[in-house]
């Protein structure tokens, strides 16, 4: 497939730094009449742009990903995330990147997925858990699948007795109810819509910087566990959504906030954050 024009390019790369890789189906609209793209050239330049948001210290494979929202109307993108000098199986892949975007910044459901190439097994067994897992479009560069095709006799949450999936739970905090003492408003409502239902380990994660802005992430789990997404891959998914590095800016602390008596997630914490000699930021929280 021919490159996209430099100039175009630029302009996403541009608005998908601003909006942390989110865009508006009508936004989209607008740049596929100004620079006169079909569908799919509209596609493989946005799959570029998300490519440059990877971060893959160890791979150097740049992979990116679009889940597109057809109920609120947006697609977001996602790029894969590795840590230096850490195992690989902490890394976020582009298509858990993508979907983590939406789920975080007000997607209803994944409608269909665009990757830059086939997904690999880890990833299709996290799409699984998706609410629309069974009619999930995945569309390529050879062409048009499905997850259903891609991952024939699954197993997921219905073979583990879960009826909640990922995006079809909404936990919203009620108007006379407010978060404990120390803990951001925003932090405790990423935490009570943690998606959990094997471990019920409600948890999130805040990274404030010295700016003022803020970074949040939440618990995704899996019914095969393996591909389960932590808070903070997640909240450092999004600052990297963002064109930042923890690495590269001035963080002021890291908060992981979990659910007293599940709470599982510090050591995966630190380990992350010892990839960038910050896991001294970490304060860890437990509530019931």
């Amino acid at each position: 497939m021919a490159k996209i024009e430099p100039s175009i390019k630029s302009a996403l790369t541009q608005y998908a730094t601003a909006h942390r890789g989110i865009f508006s189906y009508s936004q989209l609209a607008q740049y596929q009449n100004r620079f006169h793209l079909s569908g799919s050239e509209l596609e493989a330049a946005l799959l570029e742009v998300a490519a440059e948001f990877a971060t893959p210290p160890i791979s150097q494979f740049y992979v990116g990903a679009i889940a597109w929202d057809d109920k609120s109307q947006q697609a977001f993108l996602g790029a894969n995330l590795e840590f230096s000098h850490q195992a690989l199986s902490l890394v976020v892949h582009a298509e858990q990147a993508a979907i983590n975007n939406a789920w975080l910044n007000g997607a209803t459901e994944i409608s269909k997925m665009t990757i830059n190439a086939a997904p690999c097994g880890f990833c299709r067994q996290f799409m699984n858990e998706l609410s629309t897992a069974k009619e999930l479009e995945i569309l390529l560069p050879t062409g048009k699948t499905s997850l259903s095709d891609l991952l024939p006799t699954s197993f997921g949450p219905d073979d583990l007795g879960n009826s909640e999936k990922l995006f079809s739970q909404a936990r919203h905090l009620a108007a006379n109810e407010t978060s404990p003492a120390s803990i951001s408003a925003a932090l405790y409502r990423h935490y009570l819509r943690a998606y959990c239902p094997y471990t019920h380990n409600q948890s999130a994660v805040e990274i404030k910087l010295d700016t003022g802005e803020c970074f949040y992430g939440r618990y995704a789990e899996n019914a095969a566990y393996n591909p389960s997404l932590s808070p903070l891959q997640s909240a450092l998914s999004q600052l990297a959504m963002s064109g930042k590095v923890l690495s590269e800016v001035n963080v002021v602390g890291v908060t992981l906030l979990e659910k007293q008596g599940c709470a599982n997630q510090l050591q995966v914490s630190l380990a992350v954050l010892k990839a960038y000699n910050a896991e001294h930021l970490l304060t860890h929280i437990e509530i019931e």
